[in-house]
């Protein structure tokens, strides 16, 4: 059943993603968004994204949470139509112009020292750029991912992402763990989301509520001294993102495990609190 369910949506999403190549960014940004706002609240994953409005915004009236999450669907079907066309914001210099920067000079000091370090981020609009543009900068990158559970749709989706937006993707989960740490002892900068649910990790506050959250940043820190380097996007307007590199994070070896994870949601705090309607709230993250 579940093969028939997986197939007909890789048709669907397929043809969906060449119709909206076919019509252009513009028009099929658009009109992703507002399939999406229309159909989002009709999903399970709608019911979960009020849910954990409410747990990290319990003052929040309903009228402010039918707003952000009615922008939220938006950006997430401009994230949606956009996947066919990262081939274009890669490579054509016109698109190039449409990504600006804050404090690039942290890319500069990385590439100069020629060390690697952590790179860590959330689902915010346009998530997949993050990715793309600091493997473009000239760092040696490798990102995790999560492989979709649509087993169709899945390599589709994989070829994109390798030959587009990091060459180097790393799958989720124990074996991942292992090619991460002989990436990293080889030179290669590591690119994870730290804003999902983990089951291996660690019960730390998250807008002050337990959440698990994963613990490769803070064992990276303990085991090899690593540097950790916030990056958030935000998009702008349209087409127009704009990319922040943070100051890197120097922890000590002598941080526990708790105490550097805490601290990297509290950053992840601030980032969704700049534009909450900007980040996936579908991900179950109190569960």
């Amino acid at each position: 059943m579940n093969n028939i369910k997986y197939l007909f949506q890789f048709i669907l999403i397929t043809a969906l993603l060449f119709f909206f190549k076919f019509i252009g960014i513009k028009n099929a940004s658009v009109l992703s968004g507002k399939i999406f706002t229309f159909f989002g609240p009709f999903f399970r994953s709608n019911n979960i994204s009020s849910l954990n409005l409410s747990k990290a915004f319990p003052k929040m009236d309903s009228n402010q949470k039918h707003k952000i999450l009615k922008n939220m669907w938006f950006n997430y079907g401009r994230i949606f139509a956009e996947y066919m066309f990262i081939k274009d914001f890669r490579c054509a210099k016109n698109f190039q112009k449409n990504i600006s920067f804050e404090n690039y000079d942290e890319i500069e000091k990385i590439k100069n020292k020629s060390e690697p370090v952590i790179f860590v981020s959330g689902h915010f609009n346009n998530f997949e750029l993050m990715a793309m543009e600091i493997e473009r900068s000239g760092i040696d990158l490798a990102a995790i991912y999560r492989p979709l559970n649509n087993k169709f749709l899945n390599p589709f989706m994989e070829k994109i992402r390798k030959k587009y937006i990091c060459r180097k993707q790393i799958k989720k989960g124990k074996s991942g763990t292992k090619e991460l740490l002989k990436n990293f002892k080889n030179g290669t900068s590591i690119a994870l989301m730290i804003d999902q649910r983990v089951s291996e990790g660690i019960k730390c506050n998250f807008f002050n509520q337990k959440a698990f959250t994963t613990t490769i940043p803070a064992q990276f820190v303990k085991k090899f001294g690593a540097k950790i380097i916030p990056v958030y996007i935000e998009r702008i307007e349209n087409f127009n993102f704009k990319l922040k590199f943070y100051n890197s994070l120097e922890f000590s070896k002598n941080d526990s495990i708790e105490k550097i994870t805490e601290n990297l949601n509290e950053i992840l705090e601030k980032m969704i609190l700049k534009n909450p309607d900007q980040w996936i709230w579908t991900h179950n993250r109190w569960k």
